[in-house]
This record gives structure tokens, C-alpha cells and sequence, in this order.
């Protein structure tokens, strides 16, 4: 239980910073824009700084045999979470995008951090990355249906996938630490909790708060996403073998993330049900307080 009490406390202390964004907006101190432009220096700049420093460490075979490992594992992870959508949602487009990605990225990053140390992002670096290919494409597809709307210049430039291939460059030509450089990026990296929170809180202003509990449907999205899967996930998990335990933890607890701020991201770009999308990311962000402990205190003692 102890993971998940360490979970629970890094879960509130982000609640806090999440309020704090509410309470932003509310008082109009921060706009709509303003939120967007604080999400596009997390994508373009936050997250990628953390995946880089996450490879920036000292080359070892045994490493390289994670890396490899948990490329396969994440992308198998991933592979449930799509199936398990589908057969649930596959007639609604943005509640099948909001089920199947989670928030690997803005929460699953600080969440990880805290239970298993800095060092542990290297463990959960291409989940991130694979998250973001699918979403660019079979995501997109699934919300609108059309396959010309896939653009792989975009899925090529994505900041995402360009910094994974550059830490995997790193790490694979064993270039040594730079003090400046990593003591920069240490900096960065940490600012993405409050920021990624922060943008949440925003989201969480504009949300019908009646609607969003009131909505069964909305609970359905909550119960696939933050039980049905990370479920599927432990249990796929628990098979693989012993000697992955941290491993095995942070891709689970990257998995179980509440819904990916983009499925709200992309609804509004192409035109979908954007109000559907916020309240998604809002109640699955509130209700993951209770999963999330739950989900990793049970795999703690099981892997």
C-alpha cells in the first residue's frame, strides 16, 4: 500500500495545482489561448526536454535490453487499450480516442517520478512515443472516419517522436553527461506537473460540472478507461517475468493515466464533439484519485 499512498500524494498535490488553474480561469487571469499556448510549450518543448534527459544516463547492455523490452511491452500494452475501446465505443469516435490513450505524457510523467524516481521516465519513453503515433493516426481516423486527414509529415515532426529519436542516439552513442545541459533540462522538466495541471484546471472551468456527474455515459468512458484497461494491462503484465518490476509499474501507471488532454485538442480541430471531449478529460482526471492507488497497490504486490 505504501506506492499507493506515495501515488495518492503526488495525485493531490497535482489537484492543487489543478485548482489553481480553475481558479485562474474563473477570475479571467488566464484565457482559453493562454491555456493552448501553455500546452504548446509542453509539447514542443517540456516533454521532449524530459524524454532526452530520460536517455541522457550511462550505457549498459542490460539497458538496451529494457529499452527493447519495454518498446515491445508498451506497444502491446497500447494494442489492449485500442482493442478494449473499440468494443466499446467503436460508434463514437471521441469517446473511443478518450478510452483508449491515456495521459502518458503530462501525468503519467510527474506520477511515475514520484513513485519510482527521475530516472524511471527511461522505462515509460516509448509508451509516450507510441501514444502519440496512434493518435495521429489511427486516433484521427477513428474520430473522423477519413484516412486522407493523416498527415505523416506531421507524424514525422512530431516533437514527440523527434526527441525519442534523439535520446535514443544518445544513449546508443554513449555520449557523456554534459553539467550545464543536464542541469537545464532538470529545471525544465520540472515545470511540467504545474503547467500540465494548471491546463487541466482550465479545462475543468469550462466544464457543465452538473453534466459531467450526472452523465452515465461519461462514467462508462471512466469505468473502461481508468478500470477495464489498466486491468487488462495488470493482468498481460503480471505474465511477463519478475526481474521488469519497475518496468512493468511505470508502464502500468502510464497506462492507467486519466484521458490525454488531446482528445479535446483534436475534437476541436476537427470539428467533433469538443464539449463531450473536456468533460472526459475532466471527470476521468477527478476520478483517477481513486483508481490510481488503487490500480498500483495491487500491482505492487502482485509483480
Amino acid at each position: 500500500m505504501e506506492l499507493g499512498f506515495i501515488l495518492l500524494k503526488q495525485i493531490l498535490i497535482m489537484f492543487i495545482f489543478m485548482a489553481i488553474g480553475y481558479v485562474l480561469f474563473k477570475k479571467e487571469k488566464i484565457t482559453t489561448h493562454g491555456s493552448k499556448d501553455i500546452g504548446t510549450l509542453l509539447i514542443y518543448c517540456v516533454i521532449p526536454i524530459i524524454i532526452i534527459k530520460s536517455f541522457w544516463i550511462s550505457y549498459s547492455q542490460e539497458k538496451l535490453e529494457i529499452l527493447i523490452s519495454t518498446f515491445f511491452i508498451s506497444l502491446a500494452v497500447l494494442l489492449i487499450s485500442m482493442l478494449i475501446s473499440y468494443l466499446f465505443f467503436k460508434k463514437d469516435g471521441v469517446k473511443n480516442f478518450g478510452a483508449a490513450f491515456s495521459n502518458a505524457g503530462f501525468i503519467g510523467i510527474p506520477l511515475v517520478t514520484a513513485v519510482l524516481g527521475g530516472d524511471s521516465v527511461f522505462f515509460i519513453a516509448c509508451i509516450i512515443a507510441e501514444l502519440n503515433i496512434f493518435q495521429f493516426t489511427y486516433g484521427v481516423f477513428i474520430m473522423t472516419k477519413k484516412k486522407d486527414v493523416i498527415s505523416y509529415k506531421k507524424i514525422l515532426t512530431n516533437p514527440i517522436l523527434i526527441s525519442f529519436v534523439i535520446g535514443i542516439f544518445i544513449f546508443l552513442l554513449r555520449i557523456p553527461e554534459i553539467d550545464i545541459a543536464t542541469q537545464t533540462m532538470s529545471l525544465i522538466s520540472g515545470i511540467n506537473t504545474p503547467l500540465a495541471m494548471i491546463i487541466s484546471g482550465v479545462y475543468l472551468a469550462q466544464a457543465d460540472l452538473k453534466l459531467m456527474f450526472s452523465s452515465k455515459d461519461l462514467y462508462l468512458i471512466s469505468l473502461v478507461r481508468l478500470v477495464i484497461i489498466p486491468i487488462a494491462t495488470l493482468l498481460f503484465l503480471i505474465i511477463l517475468p519478475k526481474d521488469l518490476y519497475t518496468a512493468k509499474l511505470a508502464i502500468l501507471i502510464a497506462a492507467s493515466a486519466p484521458t490525454g488532454s488531446n482528445v479535446a485538442i483534436y475534437a476541436q480541430q476537427y470539428e467533433k464533439d469538443y464539449s463531450s471531449a473536456v468533460l472526459i478529460v475532466c471527470i476521468t482526471t477527478i476520478l483517477s484519485i481513486i483508481t490510481l492507488p488503487i490500480i498500483t497497490s495491487i500491482a505492487a504486490t502482485l509483480f
